[in-house]
């Protein structure tokens, strides 16, 4: 038997942060998605125990300031792209008044450091929260399109193909086949 699963990841990795970071036994405060403050002296060495405990969560300690404002940018990216309701500002503005940087700054750095730009890096996000919401099966692709704040199904189509090689409706019925072969061995 089969069983679908959808994941709110950002929910989760609190999750795993504040159980983990608990069971450690110091005080903390979940500052937002990705930054947690800790509120007392922690000794090196029961940090390095904290950052491998982590790793294996795939949660990763980053020290490099750079590699810290990357992070950040993703964070702010996926907050915007996951918020329930869709957000009318361009994802320029909304980092910038977010993260208090002119967008070409972080827009170089971005590429600088992933390989990537920020703009490729917002379809592929909303291209993995598609797949998730077809998955879910609730929401038309019209639903779909509006929720990621796309002008068409036509434009979130297109996207989906070019990252996927294959429509969101093809997506649909490969879905739809899985489930009744799974019901129906």
């Amino acid at each position: 038997m089969k069983a679908f699963l959808k994941f709110d990841i950002p929910l989760l990795t609190k999750k795993v942060l504040e159980e983990k970071l608990t069971d450690f036994g110091y005080k903390f405060n979940v500052v937002g998605f990705g930054e947690i403050e800790f509120l007392e002296s922690i000794p090196q060495e029961k940090l390095e125990e904290i950052t491998l405990l982590m790793k294996e969560y795939g949660i990763e300690v980053i020290e490099n300031q750079k590699s810290i404002l990357v992070q950040k940018i993703k964070d702010t990216l996926l907050e915007m792209i996951h918020s329930p309701e869709p957000l009318n500002v361009k994802s320029s503005v909304y980092l910038t008044e977010k993260l208090n940087h002119s967008y070409g700054y972080l827009s170089n750095l971005f590429s600088e450091l992933t390989h990537t730009s920020i703009e490729n890096y917002i379809i592929i996000q909303k291209i993995e929260l598609a797949k998730q919401l077809i998955l879910n099966n609730q929401l038309t692709l019209t639903e779909i399109a509006f929720q990621l704040n796309y002008s068409s199904v036509a434009h979130l189509s297109t996207q989906f193909k070019n990252c996927t090689g294959i429509t969101p409706s093809a997506f649909q019925r490969i879905i739809t086949k899985r489930r009744e072969k799974a019901l129906n061995p």
